[in-house]
């Protein structure tokens, strides 16, 4: 079985450089392409052929990501690419531990699983929309205990989310006084 990997490219790793990929008509963000083979024997242990190594700047945290994948057809920008849906993927499932609390899935066969994710996708969907909507700077994690403190308290959506810190106005004390029953 062909198993096709990207990851990140550590500082640790070291290697010798075969073949230099980089095209003269690339993307800008594309600072490297090479072709290595991992020469400590640290590194050997994890893939002794050939990889690919691509650096590319991050424009939105201006920083150089260097990335090693054992693919060697697919274009520089799809393997950033890919790197990037695999770290949203990343940022789901922390945000899905952190923010929910689910630190397990109860079932563990593919439905139990995939009902599960869709789950908790529908409320982080509908979270983010909340926050959205709020007119409040709502952090996603505070409007989740907020909500969760909150709960149970019967209380105008729209109006709570938009100023949650104002007093509730108490309803004005039913008068006895008439009542047959």
């Amino acid at each position: 079985m062909n198993l096709i990997y990207t990851g990140h490219f550590k500082p640790e790793y070291t290697g010798h450089i075969h073949q230099n990929l980089q095209p003269e008509n690339r993307h800008l963000n594309i600072l490297k392409d090479e072709i290595i083979t991992l020469t400590n024997e640290k590194s050997k242990q994890l893939d002794p052929n050939k990889l690919r190594r691509v650096a590319v700047w991050d424009q939105e945290n201006e920083q150089v990501i260097e990335l090693i994948t054992n693919q060697f057809t697919w274009t520089t920008n799809t393997i950033s690419e890919l790197y990037k849906s695999r770290w949203m993927v990343e940022i789901f499932f922390r945000d899905l531990k952190q923010l929910l609390h689910i630190k397990s899935f109860v079932g563990t066969s593919e439905n139990a699983v995939m009902i599960q994710i869709w789950t908790v996708l529908i409320t982080i969907l509908i979270l983010k929309a909340l926050r959205a909507q709020s007119k409040f700077n709502w952090h996603l994690s505070n409007l989740v205990a907020f909500i969760r403190l909150n709960l149970f308290v019967k209380i105008e959506l729209k109006k709570w989310l938009d100023n949650p810190l104002k007093q509730v106005e108490k309803p004005p004390p039913k008068s006895i006084q008439g009542v047959i029953f």
